[in-house]
């Protein structure tokens, strides 16, 4: 039986053809020109994407070569990826840190794993992964118990909504000084741009769905409380589902 949740976000990413109003051809074209992905990266989208029905979760490519971008600027070595999925993020992350880097994947389900750690293996990158299946808030939890604040270069955070507030104050902890969190989904296919009690016939489909509003408020609240966090520097970027970069002041 089909989650109605899946359902309901396929429906939308067929509704916004590359998640915003950007055409389909103007995308393609950008990560045309931008940095290429490599082979296993797209044998893992195309699996990813033939085999999942709740293939939208997979990180989008152009995030993907930004991430490139943004670990190779940081001259990143510690990276954690909260919300691992079929493994494609991690798998960038990997490729583009040294040989005695580390990305730690964050998930709650072990569904996804075996597809992961193939891919990550065919890409010689496996031993730079480390994968804890629990909740997330835990795992932060234990790495700031460890000793671990303040030694991140990178956290990319794309796990369950409702949680996002935590994973954003514990990632504060553990991002160094001049690193980078990425949050993303901050747009949810623009419904956190929407007053639902305003909202226009055509918008009403984001708001049909009890646990998606709940989602869709937890959004709307983080994105507020970043917005007026005179903690971090923070930029909000339209790519993809948009994605928001911030750093520690």
């Amino acid at each position: 039986m089909s989650n109605p949740i899946f359902e309901h976000f396929r429906m939308l990413s067929q509704m916004y053809d590359g998640k915003n109003n950007i055409t389909k051809e103007i995308v393609e074209f950008t990560q045309e020109k931008s940095e290429p992905i490599n082979q296993i990266q797209k044998d893992l989208i195309d699996y990813t994407n033939s085999n999942f029905k709740n293939n939208f979760m997979i990180t989008d490519i152009g995030q993907n070569q930004l991430f490139t971008l943004l670990l190779k600027v940081l001259n990143a070595k510690k990276v954690i990826d909260v919300g691992v999925y079929t493994g494609l993020s991690s798998l960038s992350f990997a490729l583009s840190i040294p040989d005695d880097g580390k990305v730690i994947g964050l998930d709650i389900s072990n569904d996804y794993v075996e597809v992961a750690t193939k891919h990550w293996k065919l890409a010689n990158v496996d031993k730079k992964i480390q994968l804890k299946i629990q909740d997330a808030t835990k795992s932060l939890n234990e790495l700031i118990e460890n000793g671990e604040s303040g030694t991140y270069d990178f956290i990319f955070i794309d796990a369950d909504k409702v949680s996002y507030d935590s994973y954003y104050e514990l990632s504060l902890k553990l991002i160094r000084p001049g690193g980078i969190i990425a949050i993303d989904n901050v747009l949810f296919w623009g419904a956190t741009t929407i007053d639902p009690n305003n909202a226009k016939p055509e918008h009403q489909h984001f708001f049909a769905n009890e646990e998606v509003n709940e989602m869709i408020n937890a959004l709307v609240k983080l994105n507020d409380k970043i917005s007026n966090d005179t903690r971090v520097i923070k930029t909000m970027l339209p790519l993809s589902d948009g994605i928001t970069l911030i750093t520690k002041k």
